[in-house]
Parts: structure tokens; sequence; C-alpha cells
């Protein structure tokens, strides 16, 4: 492997044994594309145990040391591109967008294009905040390539800084809807447990004891399927991969997620059922409160729907 690339390494655990090889890495390298990271594989980029692995649909087993490298993304940058973007407030300090399922938020290895940030420098005309840099311009918060929902965009660095701030002091209002696999026992709860990288998989989180930042999730039933749960979520910290890390810690992950959840995807979900669904900030310039709410998208309610039809 060539030594200026970065190197990802994970060892494969047994919710992922007999797996395809490019099926786990997309799970994994959430923000690259699946045929990007096959073209990887193709081309030499990944050995498994030391020995390089060519075979995309090669079935990982328990135990096996993965490495993947490729350019690190600092060599990337971001440029304007006309994306259809669902845009729920706007102003001259920020603007809220509701963004859609399988959008990346910003460039990564194997996505340089075609992501959120593309579409907002294209949207804002390059009118973003900088702080972040010019692979993330705008980007306060992040949600992930396969949740829906609502994000707040910041065009000055003082809409930012503000915005940032009120993140780090757990101020800012963010519920999420989740279905979750199996029949949650109570009505509602809270998970307080520090999460962390996964020692054994710098590319997932667990919850860490030792080294892992607080992180507190409150959640609720909102509809029960038997053997699948509608919830809301509300985050007090926002760690990444929180909601999905905590549910898989109660033993019911969400459905469809292809890293924290069951191998088998019953629901054909195609990524966690996971939206983003209500967001609330003090606005930095005017000191006002503002909360937003997106509804949950055509595909989340279709899968409501056939599983309420099916458990009457």
């Amino acid at each position: 492997m060539n030594g200026e690339e970065q190197v990802y390494r994970f060892v494969i655990g047994p919710e992922d044994s007999g797996r395809r090889m490019d099926a786990v890495l997309a799970g994994l390298m959430e923000d690259c594309s699946r045929s990007y990271l096959q073209k990887l594989i193709e081309g030499g980029s990944v050995q498994v145990n030391g020995a390089e692995n060519r075979t995309k649909k090669y079935a990982v087993k328990e135990g096996d040391l993965v490495e993947l490298a490729f350019d690190p993304p600092e060599l990337l940058s971001a440029l304007p591109e006309e994306i259809p973007l669902e845009i729920v407030y706007e102003d001259d300090d920020l603007l809220v967008v509701n963004k859609q399922k399988g959008l990346v938020v910003h460039p990564a290895p194997g996505t340089p294009s075609g992501t959120l940030v593309n579409g907002l420098l294209h949207h804002c005309e390059g009118r973003l905040s900088s702080i972040n840099g010019v692979v993330r311009p705008g980007i306060v918060h992040r949600i992930d390539k396969d949740t829906s929902g609502l994000l707040v965009v910041a065009k000055t660095d003082l809409a930012h800084r503000g915005l940032a701030e009120q993140l780090a002091v757990h101020s800012m209002t963010r519920a999420y809807r989740a279905l979750a696999c199996g029949n949650l026992k109570a009505e509602e709860g809270t998970v307080d447990k520090p999460l962390g990288r996964d020692p054994n998989n710098r590319l997932r989180m667990a919850v860490a004891a030792r080294d892992g930042k607080r992180a507190v999730t409150h959640w609720k039933v909102l509809e029960r399927f038997g053997t699948f749960t509608l919830m809301e979520a509300r985050l007090e910290t926002g760690r990444t991969h929180q909601i999905r890390v905590h549910m898989a810690s109660l033993g019911h992950p969400l459905a469809g997620d292809p890293v924290y959840g069951p191998k088998k995807d019953t629901l054909k979900a195609n990524g966690q059922m996971l939206h983003a669904w209500l967001l609330g900030f003090i606005h930095p310039r005017t000191g006002e409160y503002m909360e937003f709410q997106a509804p949950l998208p055509a595909e989340f309610e279709q899968v409501l729907e056939k599983l309420r039809r099916e458990t009457k």
C-alpha cells in the first residue's frame, strides 16, 4: 500500500461474519459509494489478514483484520453543483435543510461530488461559513447518509459560532423518529452510556466505559407493531451514531441499520429507519427561538403503513 495513503484497520465481528466484503465496507464507510469501494477492492487497496484481497464477494470471517487505504479527505475540495434541495427556512445568516435519505453531507473519498455541500455552494452562491474549511463549509452538525431530516447550515462565521456553542452546551433541540427492531418493554426511557470508537474497528462506534464521551438519549414509544416499534428519540448530546448505538445496546437496533442492526433486513429498508423530524435553536443574530418540523419521508411512511396492515 502507498505510504501516502490513509489506512483504516478494523476487525470483523460476529455480526458481520459471512457477509460480502463490499457490503461490509459500504456499511462502515458511510460517506463512500459502494461502487467506489468495489473499485478499491479490485484495485488492490484492501488487505485481509495482511494479504491483498481483490474479491468484492469475499465472505469475511469473524476475527479477520481488514485494512483499507485511500487518499485522505484533506486532498478534496467542494465545487458548486445544481442539486435539488428542500430548503425549509433561509435568511442572511443561516438556512435549514430537510436532507433526503442517501445524500452524503460533505465530500469524502469516493464521494467527491453530489453531496449536500455541493448543492449548498450552488444555492448560496458560495456564501457559507468558512470555519470548517473547503470540504465542509457551513456545516455545523451532520447526519448520516441514510438518515433523513433537518440540518441547520451557517452562512456566516458569526452564525456558525453561535450555533456551534448551542451544540456544545446541549441547548439545541433535536428529536428523531426511528423504527426499532423488537418490542420495547417500557413506554419510555433514557440511555446514558458513554460512546467511543470501537477498539476493534475504528469505523464503528461502541459503548466505551473508559475513553468514551458522555452520551444521553431520551426515548419514548409512539406505536407498537410486535416485531418493530416506532419511537421518538431526543438527543441531549450529539455523538456519532448515538441513537443507532444506544438502541443497539438495548437489544433493539434500528431497522435497516447496516452497521449495528441485524444481518437480515426483513423490511428491505436500504439503510437505517431514522429521521430527524424536529430541530430547534436560538437564532445567533436575533436571539429568537426557532423550531422546525419535517414530516416522515414517503418511504418511511410506506413501511409503517405495511406494518399497520400486518398487525391488524
